[in-house]
């Protein structure tokens, strides 16, 4: 697999890893129901499926820098304006949709005099600016995977400052980047250490903003670094398997080891021309990548609504359940792609009077 040139084209590897991640994500909501049909240690592991969101923010931070940083830097605030206008045409009418649906769950659920604590209707706006885990509330409500939706939409707003202030500086040389990446994954350590935590899925209302916005920047600096050619997919693989193993033994906690690890192993991947990064760029795995965001949005409405129809006071799923399920959450992925998502963002796009002069993007 020969790579684009820099900021013209896609890089299908990387959307492949996102669908990858996105059905860690689901396995991770749904692990409580497994207990009776997979070993306690599958389940455990499976409790750190929370990471593949840490996996999302670096790859968004690269995704956005690959196709957005000159056109921004280049077009000023005008093209800012077009560039935040796609971006809320990528991200908010499927989760508009998800939400409306809740919103007619949670109707149902009132209706039949069953609890609605976690869809408070006072904190509907907040969800429908895409604001909700701004520091707003004080636990997550409604759509539960939409809290990173939220703090993504931040960082949406706060790139263009980025790309703008460092098209103003000189060029940065590789190791200056690499002492940038460091220092933002010494951030993301003492943010948690300085709240008492050593799980990067700790306080999210409270935390997991900076932890996107941390992370977001550490994608655009490995975007930066991958477009400088610096260093080799084996290189940064070894670098991936050396802060896993060194984390290990030194007794890290995750906070220190995974961003270190996420921006490694995307850098490997970035540069690799292997047979991996072209499984991953290719088929079914491509796909699965290219339906990730109505994966991510969509698995929790339609798990609890397969409990309350066909899961019993035990909430456990059976192997027949659990596979009903998710060719139910890929099924439904692959419609909302196809019938909602897509279309929404094409539509809201003709009304942008001029297009950004970007070539096909990598799916962010």
């Amino acid at each position: 697999m020969s790579f684009p040139e820099p900021g013209t084209g896609r890089l299908d590897a990387l959307t492949g890893l996102r669908g990858i991640a996105a059905w860690l994500v689901v396995l991770y909501h749904v692990r409580p129901s497994l207990t009776g049909i997979v070993p306690g240690a599958v389940v455990e592991g499976l409790g750190k499926g929370y990471l593949a969101v840490d996996v999302f923010f670096v790859l968004s931070g690269f995704v956005i820098w690959l196709n957005y940083a000159d056109s921004v830097a280049s077009g000023g605030w005008a093209a800012t304006g077009r560039y935040l206008w796609r971006r809320f045409a990528r991200v908010w009418p499927l989760h508009a949709v998800i939400l409306a649906a809740f919103v007619a769950l949670a109707v149902g659920l009132w209706a039949t005099g069953r609890d609605t604590s976690a869809y408070p209707f006072a904190e509907l706006p907040l969800h429908l600016l895409m604001i909700q885990n701004w520091g707003f509330t004080e636990a997550l409500t409604w759509n539960d995977p939409a809290w990173s939706i939220s703090t993504e939409f931040a960082a949406y707003l706060l790139f263009p400052l980025l790309a703008l202030t460092a098209a103003r500086l000189p060029r940065v040389s590789p190791l200056t980047l690499l002492g940038i990446a460091g220092l933002l994954c010494i951030a993301v350590w003492a943010l948690f250490a300085a709240n008492g935590h050593a799980l990067l899925g700790a306080d999210i209302p409270r935390l997991g903003l900076w932890r996107c916005l941390a992370e977001f920047a550490l994608g655009c600096t490995a975007c930066a670094l991958w477009r400088r050619s610096a260093g080799t997919a084996a290189g940064w693989l070894g670098c991936a398997l050396g802060w896993i193993a060194g984390g290990l033994a030194l007794g890290w906690p995750e906070t220190a080891i995974v961003p270190l690890v996420v921006i490694s192993a995307i850098l490997a991947l970035a540069l690799a021309d292997g047979p991996v990064s072209r499984r991953l760029g290719s088929g079914f795995v491509l796909w699965l990548g290219e339906i990730s965001y109505s994966t991510y949005l969509s698995h929790v409405l339609l798990f609890t609504l397969f409990k309350l129809a066909f899961v019993g006071p035990d909430l456990q799923l059976g192997w027949l359940g659990l596979v009903a399920y998710l060719a139910l959450v890929l099924a439904v992925s692959a419609a909302l792609y196809r019938w909602v998502e897509r279309p929404a963002q094409r539509a809201l796009n003709r009304l942008v009077p001029a297009r950004l002069p970007t070539a096909p993007q990598a799916s962010a």
